[in-house]
């Protein structure tokens, strides 16, 4: 098969793909994943269900797919928000207003905790745990974060704590929930946490 049409065909599979993850966040945002069925999904994404089955064999491969592609924009927006950031300080507080906001911004109920241990978890969870670590190590070099914990349980912390902004009601609440973890961070902080050798959360995204 030639080149160009190799492409093509790998382009149209994509934008198709697309579609249909599109269709069913739209879907999810609307109904939860009560209304994400296979046909609500081929009819939201403007193809056949014969078309929809070559891509997808049922709904809850679709949501795991949606998912991923969700948690790596998140991850990558959060990346575009530390290099835009300019200061440490700013930094800091600005990636964890993101997350928090991040964390509130989808909410399809009971099997969110499902989707949260999927394999696709690993590494995204595993690149959120160093993008906030090496952020924190910047602000504990910096004298803009407490050097007295250790910066993986920080982090480790961060991502916990700013998650709970998704489990609040009030509109507010990834603002709230980031000034609480920045008033934790700052050096000399009462605020009670974990010491050095405590061992480590497990982490939420």
């Amino acid at each position: 098969m030639p080149a160009l049409w190799r492409d093509s065909i790998d382009a149209h599979r994509q934008a198709v793909r697309d579609s249909v993850l599109d269709a069913s966040g739209a879907i999810l945002e609307e109904t939860g994943m009560t209304g994400l069925t296979m046909s609500a999904v081929a009819e939201r994404a403007g193809i056949g269900r014969a078309a929809l089955y070559r891509y997808f064999s049922d709904s809850r491969q679709i949501v795991l797919a949606w998912h991923e592609r969700q948690v790596r924009t998140h991850l990558d927006q959060l990346l575009e928000v530390r290099a835009g950031a300019g200061g440490t300080d700013r930094a800091v507080r600005d990636v964890l207003e993101a997350y928090a906001g991040l964390s509130s911004a989808h909410d399809i109920g009971e099997s969110a905790a499902t989707l949260h241990t999927g394999e696709h978890m690993e590494g995204a969870q595993r690149e959120l745990h160093l993008l906030l670590r090496d952020l924190l190590a910047d602000g504990v070099r910096h004298g803009q974060v407490r050097g007295d914990i250790n910066v993986d349980d920080l982090a480790t912390y961060c991502a916990h704590a700013l998650g709970a902004a998704s489990h609040m009601t009030s509109p507010d609440a990834p603002r709230t929930v980031t000034a609480l973890v920045l008033d934790a961070l700052r050096p000399g902080s009462s605020t009670a946490m974990p010491p050095n050798k405590a061992g480590h959360l497990h982490e939420h995204h």
